[in-house]
């Protein structure tokens, strides 16, 4: 239709030897077509513009680009601990300068958290590996350079409970593995038959630590940086969202509800895993381990959740990579837990902090 009206109006006469009635239907085809290529000329451009948006527009999905950020960060913490281990900053400011550099080494795990899931295995393993050296270096330095503190925990008591008697003794024949070792946290300790509650406040913690309990429940609400739980058994535990990484080691015949944007479970026998996750869980020297969906619920959960980043359900849940077994197929060492198995939904609104 185009090319008959400008074949017509190239073949017709000159406009001032014909009707007006002629000269205006003319001019009407000269408007349409002028309009036409005006619009072409317009999508176009903006085609053209959009193109070259999109290409000059970083991919963030790029092991390259993870691995310069990665190497960036990493620099800056060791520079960090450098400077700390020579005393080049004031007294004063030596054990905000580690709090510093013990969240700097938090947002590192959380960035290998939310790029996991397109690194190639072996990548993750360096960067967890690489955290963990960066985390002892600071926990030893923080030994060096800060007065001990008498914690209450740190005198045992008597215990005559063969079951801890005997693991005591295991622990002391063989040393805890870098990268495990139980920080001197906030946290519940030693404790045996209880219901223990603790909320966390805007950003009164940055890690807790769940160690030496025994037929226990343990309920945490609110926000916390970093968790760390240590040889349990026959417990229960829920937790809201851990905005960086939970750490497992030593556990059997628990039951744990958790989110968090990385869970790293060590050493675990028999346990049930009900997670939200950013990143795949990662077990190792585990056995018996099942895994199902997240499902804790208290007043305010699901803003925390929101504000930590961990609303949205990933079904990481069931994508765990056992680093221990290398083989293409499924691992026997974990499941996912039948449908049937699964406990209901669990509310601990009523909790009373212990």
């Amino acid at each position: 239709m185009e090319n008959e009206e400008e074949a017509a109006l190239s073949s017709s006469p000159n406009p001032l030897d014909v009707d007006p009635a002629i000269q205006k239907k003319h001019q009407s085809m000269l408007d349409r077509l002028t309009n036409r290529h005006q619009t072409r000329l317009g999508s176009s451009l903006t085609r053209r513009s959009a193109e070259s948006d999109s290409s000059s527009s970083p991919s963030f999905e790029s092991t390259s680009t993870f691995l310069s950020r990665f190497s960036k960060s990493k620099s800056s913490i060791e520079s960090q601990l450098a400077q700390c281990r020579l005393g080049l900053s004031e007294s004063t400011q030596v054990k905000p300068q580690l709090d510093q550099i013990s969240s700097s080494i938090s947002d590192l795990e959380k960035l290998v958290a939310e790029n996991s899931y397109f690194l190639p295995s072996y990548e993750v393993r360096s960067s967890l590996k690489t955290i963990s050296d960066l985390r002892q270096s600071l926990e030893i330095l923080s030994s060096e350079l800060l007065p001990k503190k008498k914690f209450a925990f740190k005198n045992k008591p008597t215990r005559k409970d063969p079951i801890f008697e005997s693991k005591e003794q295991e622990e002391e024949k063989k040393p805890e593995k870098p990268g495990f070792r139980v920080p001197e946290s906030p946290g519940f300790w030693n404790k045996k038959g209880e219901i223990l509650v603790h909320k966390f406040k805007g950003s009164e913690l940055g890690e807790f630590t769940i160690a030496d309990l025994d037929s226990c429940e343990v309920r945490l609400t609110g926000s916390v940086r970093a968790l760390f739980v240590h040889r349990l058994r026959n417990c229960r535990v829920y937790t809201g969202p851990v905005t960086g990484s939970v750490l497992i080691d030593g556990v059997e015949g628990c039951v744990f509800i958790m989110a968090s944007h990385q869970i790293r479970i060590h050493n675990a026998k028999r346990s049930d895993f009900y997670l939200r996750v950013r990143s795949r869980p990662i077990i190792e020297d585990s056995c018996g381990v099942r895994f199902a969906p997240y499902c804790l619920s208290y007043q305010g959960i699901e803003d925390e959740l929101r504000e930590a980043s961990l609303d949205e359900e990933t079904e990481n849940w069931s994508n765990v990579d056992d680093f221990l077994w290398l083989r293409a197929v499924q691992s026997p060492n974990w499941s996912v837990l039948p449908e049937d198995e699964r406990v209901c939904l669990v509310d601990i609104s009523n909790s009373e902090e212990s």
